[in-house]
Formats: C-alpha cells, structure tokens, sequence
C-alpha cells in the first residue's frame, strides 16, 4: 500500500461538488427504492450502463416489488433477462426475493451483514444498497472503484489479489462521508465509467482527483491497475439443429446448475458433425430426418469459453412417443420462450426461413 497520506475531507469535498455538477440521470436514481437499486446493480454486474437501461425499464415495469419477483415463473423472468446474460444474476434475484417474502417480511434488509446472506449479493452490491438507500456509511467498491484507488494511490500490488481488495476497501471505508455515503459511492461509479476510464485512458484534465492522483502526477496512469494475466478461453466445439415439424421447431431446456441454466435451446450435439452423422445421431432417437440443409457458422464468447457453432436446417418427422424435445409453434417462439443470445444467429436464420 502506497505511504502517501490523503487529506480526507478535501477528498470527499472536490469528489462531490464533481458529481453534483456531472452525475448521470440513471432510471434508478430517480428515487433511493432498495428494490430498484438492488435490480439495476445487478443487472450492471459485467453489462454496460447503456445495455441496461431498456432491460431495466421493461423489468421494473413488469415486476414493480420484491413479492412480484418472489412469484413470477422462471420462463417469464427469464424473457425478461433475455439478452442480457449471466443469467444465474436472474436466478438468484429470484430466490433472493423469496428469502426476503420468507425471511424479512418482503422488505429489503438495511444491515450489509443481513444483505450479504441473500443469493447473488456479495460486498459490493450489499455495499451499494446500504449506502444508497439507507445511507449507511459502507463502501461499494467494484472493479471500477479499485482502478481508481489503485491510481491515485499508485498501488504496486494487484487489484485481483483477495488481500489487495482487502486492504483498497479499507483505506475507502476511510473516505466516506457520514453525511452524502450513497453519493459519494454513486459518484466513484461515475467517476469509473465516465473519467478514470480502463485501458491505460483515463481523462485526467476532468477528474476531480487529478490534483492529488500520484499515478496522474507521475504521468503513469498507463501502469495502473496492476492486473492477474486472464487465462485463455476455453474452446468447445458444437452442431446447432433446427429440426422443423411442420410449423413447430424442436427446443429443449437446459439443466438447473449449470450454463444458461433453465433456458431454451436448439438441440445441439459437442463436436462438428456432418449431415450423415446428423441422420444417423436422430435415427436412434426415433426421429426421422429429410435434407438437411447446411446454416453458417458463428461463434459465442462467455467469460472462460468460447462456442464454436456450425449448424443445419432439416424437416424432422417424429414418433408420436418421441418427447426428447418440446415441438414449439414457430409465432411462439420469440414471444414466449428464453432463448440465450448464444443461439440468437440460429434464431434469425429461422425466423428469416419462416418468413
């Protein structure tokens, strides 16, 4: 940890008047509802702002309170999600506002010790729901907040480092105002986003901080943060099928637990098989498969893997025992079911062949 002593006040003082003058007009600041704020911190988990605000709207829309979360079915609140990914964020929204309808009497606990044993809520989303609803004097330190202390603090250790993170929270638990916590935590995540940008590229002449940043003093802003290198992707190779019966296309949901858990999907197969092997594979499912007709190849980035999709379009004649799969009317399918985005070219090229 650098040496350098910071005067707190003075801190607190240049960051606010910034924020007073530059904060964004944000849907979810138009009041301090802890349901609103829990939801849209959620959603900007890994998501830009500006894919954000559409999905909230439509969400907030449609699920106003905890109890309308706790009770909605999973198809519904995934449709809702659709596009944006991660989906487990939604699946745990859910069973956190079951915990709170079970537990808290369907109100949104104020204490981060309470907030932190709800599903999906870690340091700092528990931190941001204390400070800025309740305004209890907690930090909300993500990534962003860590690339901006390791800055101005010219940090030698690494911002992944759990220690590091540690120590960084620490030292923010120090800045806080009793009087404005939730500002001062909603301003250090304009700050990120707008100013102290990643990359090596933070605009300096417009930051607040310039002044007292030892990283922007020294001209070495490109040197922070200090990051773990990433470990390359994961590559997996598959076979989409768009298996048509008729004005019906087969889907299938996937397990609980795992990847895109309880979505819908395209039946697909690991590897890169060819239109024979695709015959054969569904012959010994009982369905039969007439000219299947080569898609394009397309690929899907997540955060540790990568899909590496060829696909084919074929008529499928099924035996009526034959419920592998649910057959889906064709002017049902972007309406009613969660398909990820993962699919979304394979979708397309469907719904362009039905046209």
């Amino acid at each position: 940890m650098s040496e350098r002593v910071f005067d707190t006040r003075d801190l607190q003082q240049r960051l606010l008047a910034w924020y007073d003058k530059n904060k964004r007009d944000l849907p979810w600041r138009a009041d301090k509802d802890p349901y609103r704020i829990w939801v849209s911190e959620i959603m900007l988990q890994q998501t830009r702002v500006d894919t954000v605000i559409p999905f909230y709207e439509r969400f907030i829309a449609t699920l106003p309170d905890i109890s309308s979360l706790a009770e909605v079915s999973d198809d519904v609140l995934l449709k809702l999600w659709e596009g944006l990914g991660y989906y487990r964020r939604a699946a745990n929204l859910k069973k956190g506002a079951q915990a709170l309808v079970l537990d808290h009497g369907g109100r949104m606990p104020d204490d981060v010790r309470t907030l932190l044993t709800l599903p999906g809520i870690g340091p700092y989303t528990a931190g941001a729901i204390a400070s800025i609803a309740f305004q209890k004097c907690v930090p909300a330190a993500d990534g962003n907040v860590f690339r901006i202390l390791s800055r101005v603090m010219a940090l030698p250790g690494c911002i992944d480092d759990a220690a590091v993170k540690k120590e960084l929270t620490g030292e923010l638990s120090q800045w806080i105002p009793a009087d404005r916590p939730g500002d001062f935590n909603e301003a250090l995540m304009d700050l990120g986003a707008t100013v102290c940008l990643p990359s090596g590229m933070p605009l300096c002449d417009r930051c607040p901080w310039n002044s007292v940043c030892i990283a922007s003093k020294s001209q070495a802003t490109q040197q922070y943060p200090k990051r773990a290198q990433k470990k390359a992707r994961r590559i997996e190779k598959k076979t989409v099928f768009l298996l048509l019966d008729g004005d019906c296309v087969a889907l299938r949901k996937r397990p609980e637990g795992g990847l895109l858990e309880n979505l819908w999907e395209f039946p697909n197969a690991k590897g890169w098989l060819d239109a024979q092997q695709m015959v054969k594979m569904f012959k010994g499912l009982g369905v039969h498969i007439e000219e299947p007709v080569t898609l394009g190849a397309c690929r899907h980035v997540f955060t540790h893997l990568e899909w590496h999709m060829r696909g084919f379009r074929a008529d499928a004649l099924r035996a009526d025992s034959f419920a592998t799969f649910s057959w889906v009317p064709l002017d049902q399918l972007e309406s009613d079911y969660p398909i990820p985005s993962a699919f979304r070219f394979y979708l397309d090229a469907l719904l362009e062949t039905a046209k």
